[in-house]
């Protein structure tokens, strides 16, 4: 068949006649200067989104690592033995309780070296909303850390073993509870010599598992905001021995509602409150 001078198959596409404006046609200039303005603002805003993104990535790698180490003092004018408690907080740490005090080989509370704040005083910073907004008001926790506040036995006016605003804890031995990963540098008061154990109880409300659930003991009122009971770490220092690093190791559990001071050594229905602590290792300070 023969074909018009001119003419093109109706099967084939021209991609260079679609595509190429037409000589002369200032409107098509326009469209091509716009689409590369267009197409500059778009690659700027993509380089800039790449680095910003970069930047990001980077601060996250620098928040992955080890949290900054916080340092409390506690009975700063003690005269015996020098320690560090060092405690690393575990998955499940989300503000706790806490107690560190010394014992003889024989069990026998020997002194506080520090307690919670909220613990030492009874007074909560969300305790009293009675005005309406909540304001910082007693609330008695028997519950909390029931196991280092019948080896304090001292009994407040209510019958509780945990300290009131009345008779505190002094605020040597106290202070606010850390977020997060801390060292505890304190002092005995008098000189110590032989073996001693050093105690660690740590408690976190709320904190529910299938065994300690929520309707577990509807009547005790105690246990309503208790839930997996506190735990209790030990470790028997050698205060001769001032090379060694001693590592704390779980004991038991106290009991759920603070009714008495027993510990209970399984810990088979614990779960979480396994892992509000990492590790807790405890340094003799040579005197000098």
């Amino acid at each position: 068949m023969r074909r018009h001078k001119g003419t093109k198959d109706k099967g084939k596409f021209d991609l260079w006649k679609c595509t190429r404006p037409r000589q002369g046609s200032g409107k098509n200039k326009n469209e091509m200067k716009k689409y590369t303005i267009a197409f500059g603002i778009l690659l700027v805003v993509t380089i800039i989104f790449v680095f910003s993104c970069g930047s990001h990535l980077q601060q996250g790698r620098k928040k992955s690592g080890p949290s900054e180490m916080l340092v409390l003092q506690t009975n700063v004018d003690g005269k015996g033995i020098a320690l560090e408690v060092e405690m690393r907080a575990g998955e499940h740490h989300n503000h706790p309780v806490m107690a560190v005090w010394l014992e003889d080989a024989g069990g026998n509370y020997i002194q506080t070296l520090y307690v919670s704040k909220s613990i030492a005083n009874s007074i909560f910073g969300h305790g009293d909303k009675s005005g309406g907004a909540w304001q910082p008001g007693m609330v008695r926790r028997p519950a909390s850390l029931p196991y280092w506040a019948h080896k304090r036995g001292i009994q407040a006016e209510d019958g509780l073993y945990i300290p009131d605003s009345q008779h505190p804890v002094p605020d040597a031995y106290s202070g606010a509870t850390p977020p997060g990963d801390f060292v505890l540098k304190t002092k005995t008061d008098e000189p110590l010599n032989g073996k001693v154990n050093l105690m660690f109880e740590i408690n976190q409300s709320w904190d529910w598992n299938t065994y300690w659930n929520n309707a577990r003991f509807p009547d005790d009122y105690e246990y309503r905001s208790s839930a997996q009971p506190a735990i209790v770490y030990s470790a028997t220092l050698d205060l001769a021995d001032t090379d060694r690093e001693y590592i704390l190791q779980p004991v038991g559990h106290s009991h759920y509602s603070g009714a008495d001071g027993s510990l209970d050594p399984d810990l088979s229905t614990l779960t979480t409150a396994l892992d509000i602590v990492s590790e807790i290792k405890v340094r003799i300070i040579p005197s000098k």
